[in-house]
């Protein structure tokens, strides 16, 4: 039995666009699985109960999506009649446990967004990080 060229040809094209669709979709699970890449030093990691945290993002792409250098907002109402709420911005460590690190499962984590040097979170994180020292 002989091929002739045409066939031999067109099995050529065959192999050829399985092993491109093999290789595109194994392109394709790779980035699907891929952590983000993380391009300011803080981020926002606002969580499926609402609370938000500001903080360094260690490890991410795993289970578990580890946070230092972490700071939160903590609003309380200045005066009742107004309802005039005041906002600080409160590092955590101070706890009584003095937790170095948050590690946070990930279905918990419903965004991750980064926070820009010249934003006023990130303002605000300077600011503090330098009362600390």
């Amino acid at each position: 039995m002989t091929i002739s060229k045409t066939q031999a040809w067109m099995l050529s094209l065959a192999a050829l666009v399985i092993a491109g669709s093999q290789g595109l979709t194994a392109y394709q699970s790779m980035r699907q699985h891929a952590a983000p890449e993380l391009v300011t030093a803080y981020h926002a990691i606002s969580l499926l109960n609402g609370q938000v945290y500001f903080g360094r993002i260690e490890a991410l792409g795993t289970d578990y999506t580890v946070l230092r250098d972490v700071f939160y907002i903590q609003s309380r109402v200045v005066n009742a009649e107004t309802k005039e709420v005041a906002n600080t911005m409160i590092k955590r460590g101070g706890e009584w446990h003095g937790p170095d690190r948050m590690i946070i499962n990930r279905q918990q984590i419903m965004v991750i967004e980064p926070v820009k040097p010249e934003s006023q979170i990130a303002k605000l994180i300077a600011e503090q990080s330098k009362a600390d020292k």
